[in-house]
């Protein structure tokens, strides 16, 4: 028989409940998995047998695990027997043991260690509960709140992670498409820049046409003063020749 797995939770020895007939669905010889199976828990009061009581109690607060073996269902019931001092001195090393074996975090979010201490909560609830059933219950109260307290903590948790990762999914989104815009304005600008460049070329050549034209014409402009200035001084000094004889 192969054993279910350790657990800091005490139990008794397992014990065969019947056999199971073997079908075409019935899985082959697997690693035993515990079955939670819900009980509704007992009335405290006007039970005449207090061990009986106890036990009931016990199995509704920590449900026996079942499993199947070689079409065999086996059953293995959380421990009546009451716990001593050395026990609890025990146990303790045990968690201890269990958290270096398994590597678990000191700090932090660690599943380990949540499942160690958990076992080690429910063993406790279980030594409890045999020495006064009332706090055994009051316990089991406290045990679910804080498991319904982790769930909504966890819920909370991954809720704010999907909101984070759709975030993050939304500003590299925009991240993308300003970084494409970016691409588009600078193509715009090189553009730009290349058309200004080409207007200034055109504006520089245009200067350097027009001015070599204004040379030209003012060089023609100067000779043309310049042969009407000899023209006139000569039709001077023909007009001074053609008056002079006559005095």
């Amino acid at each position: 028989m192969i054993p279910p797995a350790d657990s800091l939770l005490k139990y008794d020895t397992p014990v065969l409940a019947r056999p199971l007939k073997a079908s075409p669905q019935q899985p082959g010889p697997s690693s035993p998995i515990p079955q939670i199976t819900k009980t509704k828990l007992p009335s405290t009061s006007c039970v005449p047998d207090p061990t009986k009581q106890a036990e009931e109690i016990l199995n509704a607060i920590l449900p026996p695990r079942e499993w199947v073996e070689d079409t065999q269902l086996w059953i293995q019931q959380v421990s009546s027997t009451p716990s001593t001092r050395m026990d609890v001195v025990h146990l303790q090393e045990q968690l201890d043991l269990k958290l270096q074996q398994r590597q678990a975090r000191e700090t932090g979010i660690c599943p380990v260690r949540r499942e160690l201490y958990s076992q080690c909560f429910d063993e406790l609830i279980r030594e409890v509960t045999i020495n006064c059933a009332e706090r055994g219950l009051l316990l089991l109260r406290v045990r679910d709140e804080i498991r319904m307290t982790i769930a909504a903590y966890q819920t909370l948790y991954e809720s704010s992670v999907a909101f984070g990762m759709r975030k993050a999914l939304q500003a590299e989104q925009g991240k993308s498409d300003m970084e494409r815009k970016i691409a588009e304005l600078e193509t715009e600008k090189r553009d730009l820049e290349r058309q200004v460049n080409e207007q200034k070329a055109k504006c520089e050549a245009t200067e350097k046409r027009e001015s070599e034209k204004r040379q030209v014409e003012e060089k023609r402009h100067n000779e043309e003063i310049q042969f009407l200035k000899r023209t006139n001084q000569q039709l001077k000094a023909q007009l001074e020749g053609i008056i002079a004889p006559k005095k």
